[in-house]
């Protein structure tokens, strides 16, 4: 019997759908705001090629490149991506916490 890896790995991430990846909201209610103003409108629309929220088949290889090199996509813009994902308000803490939200990775910090 081979019982060495029976529970102990993460099982493999699953796309979403861009419904699924909608229905995602921050649990912080100025965070859920921010969201909604700014990234909800590319990142839960498939054709956009925005990396889906929650979609760690997409964030992963993203996330992989670490939070400073995402923090700082989303400040100067990447792609279609416009500076700061249009988000006036947002401050470089709100930027981090809305990437890890959307990247899965809530817990991370």
């Amino acid at each position: 019997l081979v019982l060495g890896a029976c529970g102990s790995a993460e099982p493999p991430p699953m796309p979403l759908t861009a419904e699924l990846s909608a229905a995602l909201v921050p649990q912080d209610q100025r965070l859920a705001q921010l969201y909604a103003g700014s990234c909800k409108a590319c990142h839960t629309v498939q054709d956009s090629l925005a990396p889906l929220t929650g979609d760690r088949t997409q964030w992963d290889p993203r996330w992989a490149l670490g939070e400073d090199a995402l923090l700082a996509a989303a400040i100067q813009g990447k792609g279609g991506m416009p500076a700061g994902g249009q988000c006036f308000e947002c401050t470089p803490d709100d930027l981090k916490a809305l990437i890890r939200f959307m990247a899965g990775r809530e817990d991370a910090q």
